[in-house]
């Protein structure tokens, strides 16, 4: 491989993300739509859909949350996790440079996904470690 080409895994349904602000992992869902590399639906940065690839992670601890806030303010101050619901209103950064999946960058393990509410969704593990992508 050429210098300074940085190599990720191929993201597919079943990897696990983390939210920042979350109290517990979740599974990322992508849809078999067409598109199965390694064996499994294979994601792109396009799936980010709350709640279809993007399930809950447990409780949300961030105080932007207007649920935490409102659970926070009713308890005097003190910072009250509510249920997390993701709001994950834009793509997955950064995909994959040079492989598209129906005309969509792959996602890969170093991508990020931001929440409305202030956290950072990363890929913790992915579900397979044979395909590469660049």
């Amino acid at each position: 491989m050429g210098e300074g080409l940085t190599v990720s895994f191929l993201i597919t349904t079943g990897a696990t993300m983390q939210c920042s602000f979350g109290a517990a992992p979740a599974v990322l869902n992508v849809l078999p739509v067409n598109r199965v590399l390694a064996g499994a639906p294979a994601a792109t940065i396009m799936d980010h859909l709350p709640m279809v690839n993007v399930a809950p992670f447990g409780v949300c601890s961030c105080a932007a949350n207007p649920m935490v806030a409102a659970a926070t303010a009713a308890a005097l101050g003190v910072l009250t996790p509510m249920p997390c619901v993701p709001m994950t209103m834009a793509p997955w950064l950064p995909g994959s440079p040079t492989v598209l999946i129906g005309a969509m960058p792959a996602l890969q393990n170093a991508s990020k996904l931001m929440c409305a509410w202030g956290g950072v969704i990363s890929i913790l593990a992915p579900a397979q470690f044979t395909t590469l992508v660049p």
